[in-house]
């Protein structure tokens, strides 16, 4: 099962036309299918959270998940090399 984080916000006959479905690309805050409607989505506060640095802000597949409270706290982390 994927994450929240791992699923673009239109389905796939959408995807096969559009302009940011590109491998590496994010979904704009402005595209209308890249709101989360998810009861989990929070915005973010506070430096002390936005500033996370172990969260992989690389994972989402759509900008507003890099500000969602949920995101910040159980998506992936940085791995670190020992």
């Amino acid at each position: 099962m994927a994450f929240c984080w791992e699923k673009r916000g239109c389905d796939e006959e959408m995807q096969s036309r559009c302009p940011h479905n590109i491998p590496g690309e994010l979904c704009p805050t402005e595209c209308n299918f890249a709101a989360c409607d998810r009861p989990t989505h929070e915005v973010a506060y506070g430096l002390s959270m936005l500033d996370n640095p172990d969260v992989d802000r690389n994972a989402p597949v759509k900008e507003v998940c890099r500000v969602c409270k949920f995101f910040i706290e159980h998506g992936p982390v940085i791995k670190k090399e020992a």
